[in-house]
């Protein structure tokens, strides 16, 4: 497979990220208007797609808490 048609693989429509990341289209169009968060996206005339990296970046930028980390007494 060509490193072409590999990156087109790893774009994802709106709908596609959406479902992704568990919001609807609409969310995630409205975070692009008012750039609300830096979630990068690929701009092919009037068409938007995401990157599954990005998204995954996106989440775990996003990510709070986590394991607790141990303590010394």
């Amino acid at each position: 497979m060509s490193s072409c048609a590999s990156a087109t693989n790893d774009l994802l429509t709106r709908e596609q990220a959406a479902d992704y990341l568990g919001v609807k289209a609409t969310t995630l169009a409205h975070w692009a208007t008012t750039r609300r968060y830096a979630l990068p996206m690929v701009k092919v005339g009037s068409l938007c797609r995401y990157r599954r990296a990005d998204l995954d970046a996106f989440l775990a930028s996003r990510t709070v808490g986590g394991p607790v980390a141990e303590t010394e007494h």
